[in-house]
């Protein structure tokens, strides 16, 4: 498969326990694999939660949709920020964050994060899970805004000063090409200047530098250094020409650069990049490890939260005592479609109930047809492409 194009989607389903939770997983299992394995499939093990009434239910319903959207966007910005950290590997990016970005890896790193955490998991369904997670993921979102504004400031003025010493003669820094020796300095009378020079121009220049005005030394001037269109050339002169010789040169396309040996500065810019270039290598280590770090929390948060979703769900839909199994697919990408007809096939007997309530216009707790696809079982979608590939 391209890169950037794998299948990391996932489905964390559920569906009521038949005799026992076991026979449900084993019924979903042998579906999805007579047809051509459609999905790799692992149980998703929720721990039971103490559930409260139903109508903490349907609010818990409606916080955790709202968490989910703000913890993906956390975990999505944690990985698009190292993609802009990486720079020229961003194809790493994928692999650099979840288990080798391959089918059997990554479904297993998203169960180990799952179940690795799962100490962590909460005995009852009030705001305590809540705060913990929001409080954690919001901490990493300020985080990443102090970092990414630092490292990116950084970032910013290198930029500025390599794209001073790139570029067009007209426009780029000449202080990393011109020697001293290629000037007369410390004359009361005589100035080097530095001439850009078309080079479709440049016999004109050889014919006529000397005469463009009065008191050009002779045989003054020599090519310094050439890019794709021009040479720069100097040429040494009375200082009291200098304005005749810019005004008749401009006339022939010569273009007389600004410019005034002075080693002191020419030293400072030359430190002021080491300096930042030593900076910001100091700093991509660190940053890489943090973002590395970090984007696991948010990731194991965010699974956290669709299992809250999942049991939440689950319990509206199927009713007490708790009694379903929760799954997770990895769908195969050239048979998604037939993969949705299985699970149709399997569970639209839920659907009787839900299909009388919904031809009734009261409102389903825990049912938002506006926010997603229906179906008849509970289901929700890890989607961890987590980079917009451009």
């Amino acid at each position: 498969q391209d890169k950037g194009t794998k299948m990391t989607e996932f489905w964390l389903i559920s569906a009521p326990g038949e005799k026992t939770c076991q026979q449900t997983w084993e019924k979903l299992h042998a579906a999805t694999t007579k047809h051509n394995n459609l999905s790799t499939n692992s149980k998703f093990n929720i721990p039971d939660l103490k559930v409260g009434t139903l109508d903490v239910l349907v609010g818990l319903s409606d916080e955790l949709a709202k968490l989910d959207a703000f913890v993906e966007s956390v975990v999505k910005k944690v990985a698009q920020y190292m993609a802009d950290v990486l720079e020229d590997s961003k194809d790493k990016v994928q692999e650099n964050l979840l288990a080798n970005g391959g089918k059997a890896g990554f479904e297993k790193d998203v169960l180990q994060k799952w179940q690795a955490k799962h100490e962590l998991s909460f005995s009852s369904l009030d705001t305590v899970p809540f705060l913990f997670i929001f409080k954690g993921v919001n901490q990493i979102d300020n985080d990443l805004k102090a970092r990414a504004s630092a490292y990116n400031n950084l970032k910013g003025n290198l930029q500025n000063l390599e794209r001073k010493n790139a570029g067009s003669l007209l426009t780029r820094s000449l202080a990393d090409i011109v020697k001293k020796e290629d000037f007369v300095l410390d004359s009361e009378y005589l100035v080097t200047l530095l001439v850009i020079v078309p080079k479709v121009n440049y016999n004109d220049w050889v014919k006529q530098y000397e005469t463009l005005a009065e008191m050009v030394v002779p045989r003054s001037s020599n090519v310094l250094f050439e890019d794709q269109d021009s040479y720069l050339c100097n040429v040494t002169l009375f200082r009291k020409a200098v304005d005749d010789f810019k005004h008749k040169a401009r006339e022939f396309k010569f273009l007389v650069r600004d410019f005034q040996y002075n080693e002191e500065e020419m030293k400072a810019d030359k430190e002021e990049m080491n300096r930042l270039s030593t900076d910001k290598k100091k700093q991509f280590g660190p940053l890489v490890r943090w973002l590395k770090v970090n984007f696991s929390e948010a990731f194991i948060a965010w699974i956290h939260v669709k299992a809250l979703r999942v049991f939440v769900e689950s319990v509206l839909r199927y009713g007490l005592p708790v009694n379903f199994q929760a799954m997770l697919l990895q769908p195969n990408k050239k048979t998604m479609k037939k993969l949705r007809e299985v699970l149709y096939d399997l569970y639209k007997h839920l659907d009787s109930s839900a299909a009388a309530i919904i031809d009734a216009t009261m409102d389903i707790p825990g049912l938002n047809l506006s926010q997603q696809e229906y179906y008849p079982y509970v289901y929700y979608k890890i989607d961890c492409n987590l980079l917009e590939f451009k």
